[in-house]
């Protein structure tokens, strides 16, 4: 039996500061008000003097309410019955549906054994062709999506959610506007996706602690799903507001700030969420997207440029596109040479191509005389951006291929093209020589 402490030290906002013992870092415990029960975290040891993150917020406790500890670390409850179900960062379901009990798993474990992961070899396609052609992405790889405000990127998660070629997918909110909710629950159930889905969600009116919760849960569940021999894709978004809730947290304790107020250990802390990425021998895999704003854009804020030490490359998402240039997949080449044999000259060749059509836009807006080469580039990059670039575009890999060899064939010589000629006899459209 757990010891009831009813003697709170202090209350600072939403932290709350008891003298106990037998307590470890992560630990739940239940607060008694007048108003009823609410969970709190341990985040923090000092001797005897333990400090709790309230779920629900400091208002209405007051310093003679008690505290029981509950011994053990937050839970959630896994089982198929999860699927198709949404949940908030206390585990309590936001759907209205029964809540789960059984077979409660402990969140934020550590990260899997490197000798039980397999080199990453295969791809997942999601039918945007700047993904599956030009920055390819991998099974068991961690990439974040670098964006500002603004941008679509919750509807390209989405998009990716209902297309993506995977078992499961697991979505987790953070801070996210009520309409942004809405918006993931009925694209995925209008799209048949939400069946295979399960979403926990923080919206910007919860409790702060709990934005902290849902990649661990996530994740959490994912693993589990994934040692069941299932192909799991992790959304997170978005990352920033993790980060912040982190910090939040960490200026209400007096912590000594870091980088722009945010704690010394942000690195530690994004790294451990996304090293949960993996690709079992004998198993299925965990693969991770995550949403990261940028500040202003700048890509030199703490939330994106710690989070590039860490992940797999990124891709930019810049005026309702995936920007080319900024975009990298560090494993692409692990499988797009197992695609299609023009894969990998078809990715390099378009993009050089559309490098010049950009310095080609710069000489017409300087007033340059264009030059035939000039007006091709022109042409040719108007019909990749419409065609290719667009993230309405939603066509197979072998299909975007294809395009790839029409919109070059419609543009110019198959001289011109800088393409192997191999390549050039077999999958140059008949009808242009």
């Amino acid at each position: 039996m757990k010891k009831v402490y009813s003697k709170i030290e202090s209350i600072t906002g939403n932290v709350i500061t008891v003298r106990a013992e037998d307590v470890r870092y992560g630990d739940l415990a239940e607060v008694d008000t007048t108003f009823g029960t609410s969970l709190a975290e341990v985040n923090r040891l000092s001797g005897d003097l333990v400090s709790l993150q309230v779920f629900a917020g400091g208002r209405g406790i007051s310093t003679g309410d008690t505290i029981r500890f509950l011994g053990h670390p937050m839970e959630i409850s896994f089982s198929e019955n999860l699927l198709g179900r949404v949940f908030t960062g206390s585990g309590i379901p936001r759907d209205k549906g029964p809540a789960l009990h059984e077979n409660l798993i402990t969140i934020g474990g550590p990260s899997v054994n490197p000798a039980e992961r397999i080199v990453p070899r295969n791809m997942i396609r999601t039918g945007i062709p700047m993904i599956d052609v030009f920055n390819t992405l991998v099974v068991s790889q961690k990439l974040p999506i670098f964006s500002i405000s603004g941008e679509p990127y919750n509807e390209l998660l989405a998009r990716i959610a209902m297309q993506a070629e995977v078992d499961v997918i697991v979505l987790g909110g953070m801070g996210l506007k009520y309409d942004d909710y809405i918006f993931f629950k009925d694209t995925l159930e209008q799209g048949g996706a939400l069946s295979r889905t399960v979403m926990f969600i923080h919206t910007a009116s919860d409790p702060t602690v709990e934005c902290l919760m849902i990649p661990d849960m996530a994740l959490a569940v994912a693993e589990k799903f994934a040692l069941q021999d299932k192909n799991v894709l992790v959304l997170l978004t978005d990352m920033t507001s993790f980060a912040d809730a982190m910090k939040e947290i960490a200026i209400s304790q007096e912590q000594v700030p870091s980088n722009r107020g945010y704690p010394g250990d942000l690195y530690s802390q994004l790294a451990s969420r996304y090293e949960k990425a993996v690709d079992f021998e004998k198993a299925g895999s965990i693969t991770i997207l995550g949403v990261t704003t940028m500040p202003g854009d700048d890509v030199t804020h703490p939330v994106p440029d710690n989070t590039g030490y860490i992940t797999e490359g990124q891709y930019y998402l810049k005026g309702g596109r995936i920007e080319p240039f900024g975009s990298l997949s560090r494993l692409k080449q692990m499988v797009n040479g197992k695609t299609r044999k023009d894969h990998r000259d078809i990715m390099n060749g378009m993009i050089k191509l559309y490098s010049f059509y950009k310095e080609t836009l710069e000489k017409k807006s300087m007033g340059f005389m264009m030059s035939a080469w000039d007006e091709k580039l022109l042409r040719y990059g108007v019909r990749f951006e419409k065609e290719m670039m667009d993230l309405s575009v939603n066509i197979p890999l072998e299909r975007a291929l294809d395009l790839g060899w029409e919109i070059l064939a419609d543009c110019f010589t198959p001289e011109e093209t800088g393409l192997p000629t191999k390549l050039i006899a077999e999958f140059w459209p008949k009808n242009t020589v």
